[in-house]
């Protein structure tokens, strides 16, 4: 696998390699930058290299060999000791993907490991052995993190190959081979290991399914709970609605009622304020008196007598008091057929007496009901 093309820093690398600088005192920025770049922008490490080299200790990164191995797989989940995926996403990856981990560490300095990798890790059925049943993940044992997997798996010799899988729930090591291989060999030993352990992988993806099913059964019925306590409030959010609407239609009702009875009550005091105002009925042997007989919306009839003189306002107070009487109502005349002005209006701000509006000693005069106008 080829090394990725360079790329702008970011600020935060911008800040390590200025750091850098200033704790080592190396002049040359583009040094500093390949020094955090080998131990993977990591500072302590990269400084304590650095004290380790002044004060004569070997370095734990030293440059990759001249010929880099090149193993590579159709999903691209091979890991070369160039540029590898740092190993603890590897782990990561074959603990979700329930899969056998191949680790290599590689030895530079070590006699066999270019014959290791030219002739048995880089031939074909290696390969496709790899890329069928299996990740894999190496890196040069100089480098940092291949240093540290050195250390927790303390290979004895190389080239060294370490199968890793997840069996009773860790991460352990199933198989060593150390030494020098050849393709048939190697293959060999790794059908070997992984058809020892398979049951394993086996068995925890049947616990797996299983807790995936409980525990989409679980989701499942929270679900079908949630939806249910969800129907539920809204049943009962309907249910307050309703409530409330009756309420305030009740409420509206009852105001409606008050107010009605307010209005007729009203109504009825005005009646008895407009009778009780009333001037007395002239006598039938007064001169001055006209009789007039109204005729009701409700086919009765009311008869009275009132003075020449009294202003058609008497007339309509008369017939506002009665109890048959509409509640708006206006008096005609009927010969000619003309409305009487028996109340204030613009045109006759003060109503006309009986005798200007032209009434005679005996008069018929009808009350036409004006409430629904």
């Amino acid at each position: 696998m080829a090394a990725p093309e360079e790329q702008d820093l970011t600020q935060e690398q911008t800040e390590k390699l200025l750091q850098f600088q200033d704790l080592t005192g190396i002049d040359s920025m583009e040094q500093c930058r390949l020094a955090l770049e080998q131990h993977n922008w990591n500072m302590e490490a990269a400084v304590q290299d650095r004290l380790n080299e002044q004060e004569g200790v070997p370095s734990v990164f030293n440059p990759p060999p001249s010929r880099p191995l090149q193993v590579n797989t159709a999903d691209h989940r091979i890991y070369s000791y160039v540029v590898s995926r740092p190993q603890p996403r590897a782990l990561s990856d074959a603990k979700r993907e329930l899969r056998f981990l191949l680790v290599y560490l590689h030895g530079d300095d070590h006699q066999d490991s270019d014959e290791f990798c030219r002739n048995a890790l880089c031939a074909p059925e290696v390969i496709s052995l790899i890329n069928s049943r299996m990740l894999f993940w190496a890196c040069s044992t100089n480098k940092p993190e291949g240093y540290r997997v050195s250390q927790a798996l303390r290979e004895n010799t190389y080239p060294f190959l370490a199968m890793i899988m997840l069996k009773d729930r860790r991460m352990t090591v199933v198989g060593r081979l150390e030494g020098l291989i050849q393709p048939d060999d190697l293959i060999n030993q790794l059908t070997f290991i992984m058809d020892a352990n398979q049951t394993y992988l086996v068995s925890e993806r049947l616990e797996r399914e299983e807790r995936n099913q409980t525990q989409v059964l679980r989701q499942q019925q929270d679900e079908a709970y949630l939806a249910s306590l969800r129907a539920d409030q809204e049943k009962e959010r309907k249910k307050r609605e309703e409530r409330e609407r009756k309420r305030r239609k009740e409420e509206e009702v009852q105001q409606q009622k008050l107010a009605e009875e307010r209005r007729r009550q009203n109504l009825q005091e005005e009646k008895e304020r407009k009778l009780e105002c009333l001037p007395p009925e002239p006598s039938p042997d007064d001169p001055d008196s006209v009789k007039i007989i109204f005729k009701l919306p409700n086919d009765s009839r009311v008869e009275r007598r009132f003075h020449f003189s009294q202003s058609l306002t008497v007339i309509h107070d008369f017939l506002f008091s009665l109890k048959e009487s509409p509640e708006k109502f206006q008096i005609e005349a009927n010969f000619p057929r003309r409305v009487l002005p028996c109340v204030p209006s613009e045109e006759w701000p003060n109503p006309p007496t009986l005798q200007e509006a032209g009434l005679s000693h005996t008069e018929v005069l009808f009350v036409q009901d004006l409430t629904d106008e």
